[in-house]
């Protein structure tokens, strides 16, 4: 199976689960908010902090129906303003840089495109709602990136077309997630063993970007074998904006991170055996041939001179019929666990 190289990280079979901390919009267009993001996703362990570069112009419509039921101000409204200002990219990739974790933001957009080029962006993520967006596809995959591809709400072909766009502009590395677009959606209608369709149809990473409130499904996920998580998180899901209420706050993204790394260690090797760790529950717990009686020197030894006792430090169990019939070497008390220097 490919693996795909963002900045130091190999992504993909056998690598540790990269870590996509969403902060989207929870920055409420405050710059200092978002510098506190990126301090959370710092201390919570997470790979990069991940934004979105789009604006109202260029995303909907004017003349787009429906409302906002908070204050009933329009899509295209509320679209202004959680707006990232893009004059942020650069400061948001140097303190990225400086914190030691990946700066990304997704670009809805040819010309966030450039503009995120601009501070040497490591890898695009390409939302779900963009992936029929093809000429976007076109220009992110020229970068020679990889590309993310979120696939909510898109079946097998749509995904075979976007990939077909990206693969004429030389670019291969692409990772996959699989995703539910509902805020928050239900646990029954995640189907995460989708990801695995997806994996055996493409032979490309997969991974789970996850709304669900909570991390139940993103440690399942990991657990199926996802090779990313993104979560959304935020300072507080009782901040005004459409993306905090179904966001993780600071401690729960920290508990993912960890859960991750937990179920990663304890999903361990497909290899049935005794672990290093059993050793010492190994011998006490297992049993041995043990003298049920006192055996004198010369006596030939029958089955009614062996128990079966813990621990399991002398002759196994298994190899009884091969003590029987044997003469003893030495006098052997009883409850004596008996040991071939003996017989």
């Amino acid at each position: 199976m490919k693996k795909i190289k963002i900045g130091n990280r190999f992504v993909g079979e056998g690598e540790p689960c990269f870590v996509m901390a969403e902060a989207g919009s929870n920055h409420n267009r405050d710059f200092n908010q978002a510098l506190k993001l990126i301090d959370i996703a710092v201390e919570a362990g997470a790979d990069a902090v991940k934004f979105q570069t789009y604006s109202a112009e260029k995303l909907y419509s004017r003349k787009a129906t429906g409302k906002q039921d908070s204050d009933k101000e329009s899509v295209w409204d509320m679209i202004k303003r959680i707006e990232m200002p893009r004059e942020w990219h650069k400061d948001l990739a140097d303190y990225c840089a400086k914190k030691g974790i990946i700066f990304l933001s997704t670009p809805f957009d040819l010309q966030a495109v450039d503009e995120l080029e601009e501070v040497d962006m490591l890898a695009y993520k390409i939302a779900s709602f963009e992936i029929t967006h093809l000429p976007l596809l076109e220009h992110a995959a020229k970068t020679g990136k990889p590309i993310i591809l979120s696939t909510g709400m898109a079946n097998l072909s749509d995904i075979e077309t976007a990939l077909e766009v990206i693969n004429k502009q030389g670019n291969g590395d692409v990772i996959l997630l699989h995703g539910v677009i509902n805020y928050p959606p239900r646990y029954e209608d995640l189907n995460l063993r989708a990801m695995e369709t997806m994996r055996q149809a493409f032979q490309l990473p997969v991974g789970f970007s996850d709304h669900t409130l909570g991390i139940t499904a993103d440690v399942a996920a990991v657990a199926l074998g996802a090779s990313v998580i993104e979560k959304h998180f935020t300072l507080d899901r009782n901040l005004p904006g459409p993306d905090h209420p179904f966001a993780l706050e600071p401690g729960e993204l920290k508990a993912m991170v960890q859960a991750i790394k937990d179920t990663e260690k304890a999903l361990g090797s497909p290899i049935k055996r005794q672990t290093k760790a059993e050793e010492e529950k190994f011998q006490l717990g297992r049993r041995g041939l043990v003298a049920a009686c006192p055996i004198l020197k010369g006596t030939i030894i029958t089955r009614e001179m062996i128990e079966v006792k813990r621990p399991g430090y002398g002759i196994p169990t298994k190899l009884m019929e091969v003590v029987i019939g044997r003469e003893a070497k030495k006098d052997i008390e009883e409850d004596d666990i008996l040991t071939w220097e003996m017989v």
